[in-house]
């Protein structure tokens, strides 16, 4: 949850609830409400209905949707891969297809053009997607574009009146911010649950090729893929995607790709139908003290973090611009590099002749190098 107002003693509307819950609590166990001065922004959150985000989803709901989706796919069958088996029973070589129809979830992201968020699981191999808002309308909807690297898809549906909802900077979520998940768990219809920020830059999880996402312990179950998380101003921070548990159900461990990286694959999925994504042309490393030791950096000069640049390839941009095996890059148009895959998914995210700035450390000294992102 991105806190807007900096200053000392503003807070975001999730910590207010709490202490407000907490000074109730305290009132009420003490035994000396009367003796309790509540202050003035905890007595007008908690009104005369207790506390409660009731307000907020009110005015998110209405943008999150249930997304159906009916495909073909081919019957499995061993046998069916022998020819002598086809052959003795008169069977056809093409597999036979079964129609089969999933759920999801999605987020109104556009209004206007009728834009909807979805994860790329959800609708692929789709022959057919509808789309059911909160007040029960449905419509069949179009695939714009979708990424099977980040598990992110755009959908268009023809709708008068639809609501939207606004996208957060996830780079100014925190560890411990309050959030709301809503999608459509087991076809149930929507359903909200609410938890914190557990960790950020989650990646190595092996779910989707570009991993940077947020992890949180609002439950999300099968059928929550491609709906919204939310901070408690009620703006998107995250497209739920994800789960780890010991049986497919939630166990407070989901995953959502943040919305930071969502904006950057939604502008070229609109614009081109697909992600055309860029590379440097190296193959890079996270900076470990076995490593620092092989290429002779000492303690005084090993970065807190970054990327250790392990090979260049030959005819690279990177080649090009001078980066050089040893490297470690440490910053990129001005933003830390926290380790390996987080330069591979700034660079992954770019497209082809953009230009980018990184800052390098080599031998112990920095060096601002400029490249251009390539084919």
């Amino acid at each position: 949850m991105r806190c807007k107002a900096g200053a000392a003693g503003s807070w975001g509307v999730g910590n207010r609830l709490f202490i407000a819950a907490l000074a109730v609590m305290g009132a009420v166990v003490g035994g000396v409400v009367g003796l309790i001065t509540m202050p003035a922004w905890a007595a007008s959150l908690i009104g005369s209905d207790g506390a409660t985000i009731a307000p907020m989803l009110e005015h998110v709901t209405p943008a999150v949707v249930n997304i159906s989706v009916r495909s073909h796919a081919a019957i499995s069958n061993p046998l069916m891969q022998d020819p002598a088996f086809r052959r003795f029973f008169n069977l056809p070589d093409a597999p036979e297809q079964q129609e089969q129809m999933s759920a999801g979830s999605g987020v109104i992201i556009d209004a206007t053009a009728g834009l909807v968020l979805t994860n790329n699981h959800v609708v692929r191999d789709a022959d057919e997607i509808m789309v059911t808002l909160k007040d029960r309308r449905r419509f069949k909807a179009k695939l714009v574009g979708a990424d099977a690297g980040t598990d992110v898809a755009v959908l268009r549906i023809s709708a008068d009146h639809l609501s939207a909802l606004s996208m957060g900077d996830s780079n100014g979520v925190r560890v411990g911010d309050f959030v709301a998940a809503i999608g459509n768990p087991f076809g149930l219809g929507q359903t909200v649950t609410s938890g914190i920020v557990s960790a950020l830059g989650r990646s190595g999880l092996r779910i989707e090729g570009y991993e940077d996402f947020i992890q949180t312990d609002a439950s999300i179950n099968p059928g929550n893929s491609g709906g919204a998380l939310v901070n408690f101003q009620g703006q998107l921070i995250g497209l739920n995607t994800a789960i780890i548990g010991p049986s497919g159900g939630n166990v407070g461990i989901g995953f959502a790709v943040p919305s930071n990286m969502i904006k950057a694959v939604m502008k070229q999925l609109v614009e081109y139908g697909e992600v055309r994504r860029g590379r440097l042309g190296i193959e890079v490393q996270d900076l470990t003290p076995e490593l620092a030791d092989s290429f002779d950096f000492n303690t005084a000069q090993m970065p807190p973090e970054g990327a250790l640049v392990s090979k260049v390839l030959p005819g690279s941009p990177a080649g090009a611009a001078g980066l050089k095996t040893g490297d470690v890059v440490v910053g990129l148009d001005g933003a830390t590099i926290h380790g390996a895959s987080d330069l591979r998914n700034r660079i992954g995210l770019m497209t082809v002749g953009t230009s980018v700035a990184l800052d390098v450390l080599r031998q112990g000294r920095h060096v601002m190098i400029s490249a251009q992102i390539g084919h």
